[in-house]
């Protein structure tokens, strides 16, 4: 498969996963690890099974750190997939492969967009109140639709530096020491923009 046509591939199915964008829950990691296999040999139609199965997890995180933009998110998603098929035959199988395929995607809109090298100042420091208070917020998906809905117009309020720290840590579970790395800011400030997210969402959504 060329890349050309992988993008084509990967097109014609953004629309469908822009309309909804849900998780699409955990696939069994052995499932995965053959597609992989096959994937890597060459077998595109493995690779579209993979891309199926993870598109629309990959497009709504390409959406929050793109804060919303569609146009972006779209293409960032493509990106990611086309970068993923580019890069399989490195994947070892030490972890699964959606949590590899999220650190990538994360890789690729930081290091496309730079979203955290236009960060000057900090109204925060780092929080005093127990970050742990504010995991069940931004973990938890909440069934009643109007709630997520808020949830969604929350976070597109914050900061983008705050959105982004908000992002990877409550919500795709990354440390705070993995954030700096990915995104070249210290440990602290990514403590202080979570702590400062926190208490805009919380303050929000009461």
């Amino acid at each position: 498969m060329t890349t050309a046509s992988l993008c084509t591939s990967i097109e014609s199915g953004l629309t469908a996963a822009a309309a909804s964008v849900v998780s699409t829950g955990a696939v069994a990691e052995s499932e995965d690890l053959t597609l992989v296999r096959q994937a890597a040999a060459g077998d595109s139609r493995a690779f579209e099974q993979l891309y199926r199965m993870h598109v629309d997890r990959i497009y709504g995180l390409c959406c929050r750190l793109c804060h919303g933009d569609s146009a972006r998110a779209e293409q960032s998603t493509q990106d990611a997939f086309v970068r993923a098929w580019e890069k399989l035959g490195s994947f070892r199988g030490e972890s699964r492969f959606g949590t590899w395929l999220h650190r990538l995607t994360v890789n690729v809109v930081l290091g496309e967009h730079r979203l955290l090298k236009r960060w000057v100042s900090f109204e925060d420091g780092v929080g005093t109140e127990d970050e742990s208070s504010g995991d069940a917020l931004m973990a938890v998906q909440p069934e009643d639709t109007s709630l997520k809905m808020d949830m969604e117009r929350a976070l597109s309020r914050l900061p983008k530096g705050a959105r982004t720290v908000l992002v990877l840590h409550d919500i795709e579970g990354y440390q705070h020491e993995e954030i700096a790395a990915l995104t070249g800011i210290a440990v602290g400030t990514s403590k202080a923009q979570l702590h400062r997210a926190r208490r805009l969402m919380r303050g929000w959504l009461q």
